[in-house]
């Protein structure tokens, strides 16, 4: 097993690193030949303002009296430049932003592997392309370009006084700058101004995502060469923001990243046709050399060229329009020209992405062998599969190694002629030996196959369906919500289809209650969107009656009860009361802008250092382990919640506690029998292998449970796949000084606290269903790299950071989840196997 985990890591690792070498290469190209304009430019000097995280209404838009944020930028609008909407393009940080801004082109997907504050590659921008050039700002973000936060916005949010007062500072530095350099170069009329944003900010003060609020940012320029202001008496735009701003009468241009703004040139049409000729034949050029290095690479009789822009078709436009030009028609020349750059741009994106077909190909092969093998060993050490043949192990024939080690050597020839990166054998050999694993085992096969010829096809057809439904579902939960709740109110009939109702019928209606409340979260909105400390403190309400509940039961249960463990659940339970007094105590002074108390902050971390000891003093018995590991979680919980999520680890533990008394009765229905009640069982560290049983079809189903109510962990309040949806006040009981690794931390524990408590109910249905931790890890392999197949297709290297990083880790979190479920495995099994003894001799609760 331990070597088949070590393998399954390295093939996992290289099926997850493959995605970087299919989606995530760098477009750009070097070595063309720099193209230049004949004509002179109308500006000798280019001043560049970027506002980080400025939005465009909240530049635009007036005040509650009517008045302008900015009066120095709105009289520039009326009376000396021209302006817009920039439509900026995701992913809208900073690093992209200003590489847009200066050197034209979009973000370099291949950046994803280094974050936003490292430029992948090197490149051709308006810096190194000018004599000299001075830059001033944030030292994070010159230093990007220095070879060769906006935290007004993040802590205040848009909507506050700071955030819209930083404009009227902004504006004033502008006015002071553009004084500056008109006194030193003597009012030459030779600079021109440019004032805009690399991306805006949503309302709850987070940027990196295509909503509008991000995306829409203020574009003001102004000088040599710049159209004066236009007054109109009608425009039509689909948004209503010109009445709102009260610009209706000066002409609003809006642009878009990558296409030469015309309309702003104060120039003559010769000057456009011949910027916008020289922009085409730039581009063209990247397009001649990127087709250049694929053909040089690929064997002639493969290599397919791109159709649409073929040589002859490239010489005719050029051609045609070099004429229109001459002819000064220059209408029909920018028309040409534009025609070109998007032919020119398609086939730029055609050969990045010649090789994607052939390298997915490879790894989907990969995959689809790797489950395949997994699944047969579940068949071969953990199932009851009638054995058709010999139970000696038949050595493979030598006809079958040949053939492998054949293909595999032309696999590596073909490789080797097209002179492919060393990466490229790794994703295209490594089927062959993983198919030759699975031919190996065809007497398994062949009993598999003979077993299905047995059964009625109907019962075949009926699990297959079954089975690509739940996968459905759980692939669609990551990117709509919504799926989990149709998945839970589809668990609450499971007690209808079998004799679940008539035998139990108390913990079925356990199970159906808590799986409908359950099933409310995932349509609620995303947290952190809008805070509500109530329902905080609504949740740890709860959890003081319910512990107040337990108390009650277990004292009247338990003579031992009241000098033993009494005391420790009145000292988790002032936990609590500790949790939420420092939530409400520290919302309201960060509300007086008072800042975080010292006492709430020890508190804090204390209750947090104490979650993990607390529930190591009680006795090792199911429902008392289990209810103490919820007291301590949740005290941490309540900490670092803002609204509804408190509620929800509070009711999927309920649901778990349903499920594991769901799982006896199911077990006792089947004829299993079950020598001791859920209540009276105790965990235990070592379990007895004899005591373990093959797997059986409802295995599958707790499989899938498993891997269901662990998404649902994930999902059930947020998408935790993308740091966007993240809210860093959260994290404001235990520091509100900003400390990305700490709060990080923190986050990501909130995250993991509803896993922790599903793989501890875990334990507990593995120890009274007597099932195999083994058989169920490969169940769970195989369930989560089909689904991890399904993610492969769905990568995006398109999009916002958002989209394109979202994407990523629903692929990461499916290909990991085995490698997690071992280690909160682990933590689960220490959660609820150790005991803690602070005094005197460890008494023995185990069996």
């Amino acid at each position: 097993m331990l070597l088949f985990f070590i393998l399954g890591l390295l093939v996992h690792f290289v099926f997850f690193a493959s995605i970087f070498d299919i989606y995530f290469t760098s477009p750009l190209v070097h070595g063309m030949t720099p193209q230049f304009t004949s004509l002179p430019p109308p500006a000798r000097r280019l001043v560049l303002f970027v506002a980080d995280g400025l939005r465009a209404d909240s530049l635009y838009e007036l005040d509650e009296n009517g008045d302008s944020r900015a009066p120095f930028i709105r009289n520039i609008i009326m009376h000396e430049g021209s302006w817009g909407i920039s439509h900026t393009r995701v992913p809208t940080e900073s690093r992209p932003g200003h590489v847009a801004l200066i050197a034209g082109f979009y973000e370099d997907v291949s950046a994803v592997a280094k974050g936003w504050k490292e430029n992948p590659v090197e490149f051709d921008s308006l810096l190194n392309e000018s004599k000299y050039t001075w830059g001033w700002g944030s030292p994070d973000i010159l230093s990007m370009f220095a070879k060769g936060i906006d935290t007004n916005g993040h802590a205040h949010r848009p909507s506050s006084r700071e955030y819209k007062d930083n404009i009227k500072i902004v504006d004033a530095g502008i006015k002071e700058m553009v004084s500056m350099f008109k006194h030193f170069y003597g009012n030459d009329g030779k600079t021109a101004f440019v004032f805009t944003a690399d991306h805006g900010m949503t309302d709850w003060g987070v940027h990196g995502a295509g909503h509008p609020s991000e995306t829409l940012t203020p574009f003001v320029t102004w000088g040599a060469g710049i159209k004066y202001p236009q007054n109109v008496s009608t425009q039509q735009f689909e948004d209503a923001f010109l009445k709102e701003w009260k610009l209706e009468n000066w002409k609003r241009q809006d642009i878009n990243q990558g296409i030469l703004p015309l309309d702003y040139l104060n120039n003559t049409d010769l000057f456009k046709a011949e910027s916008i000729f020289t922009n085409a034949i730039q581009i063209l050029e990247q397009f001649k050399v990127k087709m250049t290095q694929k053909k040089e690479v690929t064997l002639s009789f493969l290599f397919t060229p791109f159709k649409l822009l073929s040589e002859s078709k490239q010489h005719n436009i050029l051609r045609k329009a070099r004429s229109y030009i001459k002819q000064r028609k220059y209408d029909e020349a920018i028309s040409l020209c534009k025609e070109l750059i998007h032919l020119a741009l398609k086939g730029l994106s055609y050969y990045h992405t010649y090789d994607r077909f052939f390298l997915g190909i490879t790894v989907v092969l990969g995959f689809v062998g790797w489950t395949s093998y997994a699944s047969l060993l579940i068949l071969k050490f953990h199932s009851n599969l009638p054995r058709g043949g010999s139970k000696e192990v038949k050595k493979p024939s030598r006809l079958l190694q040949y053939s492998f080690v054949a293909i595999g050597v032309l696999v590596a020839f073909f490789l080797l002629i097209q002179a492919y990166p060393w990466t490229y054998y790794i994703y295209c050999l490594l089927p062959v030996p993983i198919w030759y694993a699975v031919l190996r085992e065809f007497q398994v096969i062949q009993d598999l196959v003979a077993s299905l010829l047995s059964c009625p096809p109907s019962h075949f057809v009926g699990y297959l369906l079954v089975s690509t439904l739940g996968i459905e579902v759980l692939v669609l939960s990551f990117f709509y919500r919504y799926m989990l709740t149709a998945g839970l109110i589809a668990f609450a009939g499971w007690p209808f289809i079998t004799q679940l109702w008539t035998r139990a019928k108390r913990t079925s209606l356990n199970w159906i209650f808590f799986s409908l409340l359950l099933a409310v979260f995932p349509l609620m909105p995303v947290v952190g969107r809008k805070p509500d400390i109530s329902l905080v403190m609504t949740a740890g309400l709860l959890v003081l009656l319910l512990s107040l509940f337990v108390v009650a039961s277990l004292t009247k249960r338990k003579d031992s009860f009241v000098n033993e463990e009494l005391p420790l659940h009145l000292l988790q339970m002032l936990s609590m009361v500790l949790s939420m007094y420092v939530v409400y105590s520290t919302d309201n002074s960060l509300l007086k802008k008072q800042g975080l108390p010292l006492i709430n902050q020890i508190i804090s971390w204390i209750i947090l250092a104490s979650s993990f000891v607390l529930p190591l003093l009680s006795p090792p018995i199911l429902f008392e382990r289990l209810f103490s590991i919820l007291l301590s979680l949740m005290s941490t919980y309540i900490l670092l919640s803002r609204g509804y999520e408190a509620l929800f680890p509070l009711v999927l533990s309920c649901l778990m506690f349903a499920w594991i008394h769901m799982e006896q009765e199911t077990l006792q229905q089947s004829g299993v029998s079950c020598k001791q009640k859920v209540n009276s069982i105790q965990f235990i560290y070592n379990t007895d292998l004899t005591q373990l049983r093959q797997l059986c079809l409802d295995d599958i189903r707790r499989a899938f449970f498993l891997v269901f109510f662990l998404v649902t962990a994930f999902f059930g309040t947020g998408n935790i796949a993308s740091v966007n949806s993240f809210d860093v006040t959260s994290v404001y009981c235990f520091l509100t000084v900003f400390s990305p690794f700490i709060m990080g931390a923190l986050m990501m524990w909130k995250i993991l606290i509803p896993f922790v408590l599903v793989m501890c109910a875990f334990e507990a249905v593995q120890l009274t269903t007597q099932l195999s931790s083994k058989g169920l890890f490969l169940m769970v392999l195989v369930i989560s790299d089909i689904m991890a197949l399904h993610f492969f297709f769905l990568v995006r290297d398109y999009g916002s950071w958002l989209d394109i990083g979202t994407s990523i880790s629903h692929y990461v979190i499916v290909m990991s989840m085995t490698m997690v479920l071992v280690f909160l495995n682990g933590l689960a099994q220490l959660l609820t196997t150790k005991k803690l003894t602070l005094c005197g001799k460890p008494k023995s609760h185990l069996i």
